[in-house]
């Protein structure tokens, strides 16, 4: 007696394929759970024994052997139990199952029948849909989230019981059995939504509530308009973090594909908490404590998941006081702003998960927070050496990585500003540089000016011979590394799209190199 059945789980943030396969055979009674299960998936059997005998059922009194495949990938979560249950059924000859569809079979069961949610069903249906699945079973709880995937049955399961609810009191104790013709009675239905509007979180937070500070609006202007990082450095109470919170609101909205990929790690970490509002379509911004562990900004775990940088991805990650983060924490910053993507190695398995986003940061100018201050603030009692040893915590591989480092200083007189620059006339800048730039890399790989690299940089950032003076004479001044140097390009090439220029000119490169604040001013101090 044999049967199987098709299940899921999560692998990082994408859907594996299992197939459940359960034998019975004569011998003395045990039931084993092959294919590099781990303990959720070995104490399944419990739960799924207590479930089949509750829900009047009888669990066989045979040999059990079910197997999940492939047998060599370590097979994680509870995810397993509904197609246990089933497949145990199905080959004691207690159940027949629809045969006219391809079901994905996905849910954990309480001790008397009950379906709990899983996480991580949207990956799960949306693999079963690219593999050609027509249908997938899974707890109620979870239906609204795989009602996000248009295309697919779902068949949402509260209980055991609701599998034959028309003939729950048939001869399922009397030796014939209990015929599913189909699911039909468990299909639920999208909700009637309207059309998606996209919404910018800008009803409570808006750049004009700023006064003043034009050019560092303009600074965050580019970094929206490119995915550049940015760092403001000033005083305490000059208005950085304020700034920063309002990024989201002149940042484009999500594509549908980024929708999803967002959508998905939000659904693999458990964190999708309102999955009947639809994909997630504004950007990410994710603000971690400074007290925040390595494995909390990358990501990791005995089952690896999604850290803040993956959880910013297509979005920002915001770090304020910068110097308070461990170097730990901000040392591992460096690959995945690199490779916009974070390998976790563990034993059996490697983990990759995407973490594409916009770091921003604040920091104050030096412990006290008042260097180069001017009166009525208070005078900096920090010298050089305290200052270095301050800015040190923020190591040269991880500056190298931020694009803009723009100062904030405190206003001089009262900020009068009768017409303040708002997040929809700057949205609306961003919105025209994304579109130059969807159209010159529409047959390659990436999206955004920060993404150049190798030879796509130089084809598109090509510069006049005075604008290559310029660069040249920079880079021996301020003794700029290599990735320096392109960054300086990328971003000379966002600022050019901003003013709808299709050449990069000299005023376009200085303006980039202005803003290496810090570099010009580690300079200063070590001279």
């Amino acid at each position: 007696m044999y049967g199987k059945l098709f299940s899921s789980c999560l692998y990082g943030i994408d859907g594996v394929m299992i197939e459940v396969e359960v034998d019975l055979s004569s011998g003395i009674p045990q039931t084993a759970i092959i294919g590099l299960p781990d303990s959720a998936v070995r104490e399944s059997i419990e739960r799924v024994r207590s479930a089949i005998k509750n829900c009047g059922f009888t669990f066989p009194l045979q040999r059990v052997t079910i197997n999940l495949a492939p047998a060599d990938l370590r097979k994680e979560g509870s995810a397993f139990d509904l197609a246990i249950a089933l497949g145990l059924l199905t080959a004691s000859g207690q159940i027949t199952l629809p045969e006219q569809e391809k079901t994905l079979i996905i849910g954990e069961l309480s001790l008397e029948g009950g379906l709990r949610p899983v996480s991580g069903v949207l990956s799960m249906v949306d693999l079963a849909k690219r593999q050609g699945f027509t249908s997938v079973l899974l707890p109620r709880c979870n239906s609204e989230e795989a009602l996000l995937l248009e295309g697919m049955k779902v068949y949402g399961l509260a209980h055991l019981k609701e599998l034959a609810r028309e003939t729950r009191d048939s001869t399922a104790n009397q030796g014939t059995p209990l015929h599913i013709g189909s699911f039909d009675h468990l299909q639920v239905q999208p909700s009637s939504k309207e059309a998606v509007t996209v919404r910018f979180p800008s009803a409570h937070e808006d750049y004009s509530d700023v006064l003043g500070q034009l050019h560092v609006k303009r600074a965050l202007t580019i970094a929206a308009a490119g995915m550049h990082n940015i760092i403001l450095i000033g005083p305490p109470g000059t208005g950085k973090t304020m700034l920063i919170r309002r990024l989201p609101t002149i940042l484009p909205p999500l594509s549908q594909t980024e929708s999803l990929e967002v959508t998905k790690i939000f659904s693999a970490a458990g964190k999708l908490k309102e999955p009947e509002a639809g994909l997630i379509r504004t950007r990410p911004f994710r603000s971690p404590h400074h007290t925040i562990s390595p494995a909390g900004i990358v990501g990791g775990g005995t089952i690896p998941k999604p850290g803040e940088v993956s959880l910013a991805h297509k979005g920002i990650l915001f770090l304020d006081e910068l110097p308070e983060f461990s170097r730990g924490a901000l040392e591992v910053l460096r690959q995945p702003l690199e490779d916009r993507a974070v390998t976790i190695s563990r034993t059996k398995a490697a983990f990759t998960f995407p973490a594409h986003f916009i770091m921003a940061a604040s920091m104050n100018p030096c412990p006290c927070g008042y260097l180069g201050a001017e009166p009525p603030l208070p005078p900096c009692t920090c010298g050089p050496g305290r200052i270095l040893r301050y800015r040190d915590k923020i190591s040269g591989p991880l500056l190298d990585r931020i694009d803009l480092q723009v100062e904030v200083p405190r206003p001089g007189d009262w900020p009068h500003d009768p017409a303040p620059l708002s997040s929809a006339s700057m949205r609306a800048k961003v919105q025209a540089a994304e579109a130059r730039q969807q159209e010159r890399y529409r047959s390659h790989a990436i999206s955004w000016n920060s993404e150049l690299s190798g030879k796509t940089l130089r084809q598109f950032t090509q510069l006049g011979r005075e604008a290559e003076a310029l660069m040249r004479s920079t880079f021996e001044a301020l003794g700029l590394s290599m990735r320096a140097y392109d960054r300086i390009l990328k971003l000379a090439r966002t600022i050019a799209d901003i003013d709808h220029s299709d050449e990069i000119t000299s005023a376009h490169v200085a303006e980039a190199i202005q803003y290496r604040q810090l570099d010009r001013r580690s300079r200063d101090l070590m001279g």
